[in-house]
């Protein structure tokens, strides 16, 4: 009676390579759209960070240039009170509506969605309070 040699295989069985590829899918399906979600939040803070530091550069150019609260400031008049002098850049292409200085600054979204900011503080006459 002759005993048959096993060979010591060297490679991956078919059914092998197909089950870690339906690991790999697996595990994709679940990671992107949390990516994804993540990358758009992302994307939402820093706008809505945008919004405030807008509202406060408005803020700092009333008290500082001695403007009502009902004056409509400028991207280049707020533009000094931002770091190194730069009005804050688009970051998904929205557009930010600055308004006056009693009203919140908006940013438009290119999915036509409108962000607002947060204006304050005002005294009861609606003027800059120091």
């Amino acid at each position: 009676m002759q005993l048959k040699k096993f060979r010591r295989r060297s490679a991956f069985t078919l059914v092998e390579i197909m089950i870690v590829v339906a690991i790999i899918g697996l595990l994709a399906a679940i990671a992107v759209p949390n990516l994804l979600r993540a990358r758009e939040q992302t994307q939402l803070n820093l706008i809505k960070n945008n919004l405030r530091l807008i509202d406060n550069a408005k803020q700092q150019w009333a008290l500082e240039s001695g403007q009502s609260s009902s004056a409509s400031p400028s991207q280049e008049q707020l533009a000094p009170y931002f770091n190194k002098g730069e009005f804050p850049k688009s970051s998904v292409g929205e557009t930010y509506n600055l308004g006056k200085v009693n009203t919140s600054a908006t940013a438009s979204l290119p999915a036509g969605e409108t962000l607002i900011g947060m204006a304050g503080p005002f005294d009861a006459e609606g003027e800059v309070s120091p």
